[in-house]
C-alpha cells in the first residue's frame, strides 16, 4: 500500500482483527452485488468506502423519484439513469480507486454462476424470491460464500451462507412467499434499507478479510419499531433439493 492508502484506511488498519495484512486482502478481492436499490447502495459504498479492491454491480432497473427515499447511492440528477452506473459513479466519488464494472439484472442461475465464478463473494440485495433462489444455487454450485438481506416495512432479516456448510438459503425459505410482498405494495422506512445494507457490507469485510464470526448458520432478524433484535439458528434441510442435493 501507498500512503495514501494507509491513511485512507488508517482507521480500520488499527483494528487487530484487520491491520495491514487484512487490508491487503481487502484490496485485492472482488464483491458481485446483486441489485443496487436499498440495500445494494449502502453495500457500495461502505465496500467501496473500505477498500474492496472490484466491486461488479448488477441491476436492470432505472431511477425513478420513488426510489430516492432510501436508495442513498442514486441522487435526484440521476432519475432516469441505469441504478448499476448510477452506483458505480457514487463509487467512483467516494473512491476511485475502486474498479468497478456494471451489468444488467441477474435473475438467471447460469448467469449468475458466470459472474459468481470471477469474485470473491456474492452480496444479494435482490428484492424477490425467484432471484434469491437463483443465487442461491449458482453460489453453491460456484463454491462461493452469500451474503443475503431482505426488509419491509420495519422488519429486517440478514444471513450469511458458506458453500461448504449448512444451511443455505432455500433451506430457511423453502419456496418462497409466491405471493411476494414488497415494498412498493407494503412500504419500507427510509433508513432500514440503510441498516439492512450496512450490515451485509460488514457480514462481507468479515469474511473476505478473515475476521470475527460471520452470520452462517444464524439469521439477524429486527423489528426497528420496538428494536427489538434476535439472532436465530438456522438448522440444515436434510431434504432441501438445492444444497442436500448438491452435497450428496
Amino acid at each position: 500500500m501507498n500512503d495514501e492508502q494507509l491513511l485512507r484506511y488508517s482507521r480500520q488498519i488499527l483494528l487487530p482483527q484487520i491491520d495491514v495484512a487484512g487490508q491487503q486482502r481487502l484490496l485485492s478481492s472482488t464483491a458481485l452485488i446483486i441489485g443496487a436499490g436499498g440495500l445494494g447502495s449502502p453495500v457500495c459504498m461502505y465496500l467501496a468506502g473500505a477498500g474492496v479492491g472490484k466491486l461488479i454491480i448488477a441491476d436492470g432497473d432505472t431511477v425513478e423519484l420513488a426510489n430516492l427515499q432510501r436508495q442513498i447511492a442514486h441522487t435526484t440528477a440521476d432519475i432516469g439513469q441505469p441504478k448499476s452506473k448510477s452506483a458505480a459513479s457514487a463509487v467512483y466519488n467516494l473512491n476511485p480507486e475502486v474498479i468497478t464494472n456494471t451489468l444488467p439484472a441477474l435473475n438467471d442461475h447460469e448467469l449468475i454462476c458466470e459472474q459468481a465464478r470471477r469474485v470473491d463473494l456474492v452480496i444479494d440485495c435482490s428484492d424477490n424470491f425467484a432471484t434469491r433462489f437463483a443465487v442461491n444455487r449458482a453460489c453453491l454450485a460456484t463454491e462461493k460464500p452469500l451474503v443475503s438481506a431482505a426488509v419491509i416495512r420495519w422488519e429486517l432479516q440478514v444471513a450469511t451462507f458458506s458453500p461448504t456448510g449448512a444451511p443455505c438459503y432455500r433451506c430457511i425459505f423453502g419456496g418462497g412467499d409466491a405471493s411476494h410482498e414488497g415494498c412498493s405494495d407494503n412500504g419500507v422506512i427510509a433508513p432500514l434499507p440503510g441498516i439492512g445494507g450496512s450490515i451485509q457490507a460488514l457480514e462481507a469485510i468479515k469474511l473476505l478479510a478473515n475476521a470475527g464470526e460471520p452470520l452462517i448458520g444464524r439469521m439477524l432478524v429486527m423489528d426497528t419499531l420496538s428494536m427489538r433484535t434476535r439472532t436465530l439458528k438456522v438448522p440444515a434441510d436434510p431434504n432441501c433439493p438445492n444444497c442436500a442435493r448438491e452435497g450428496s
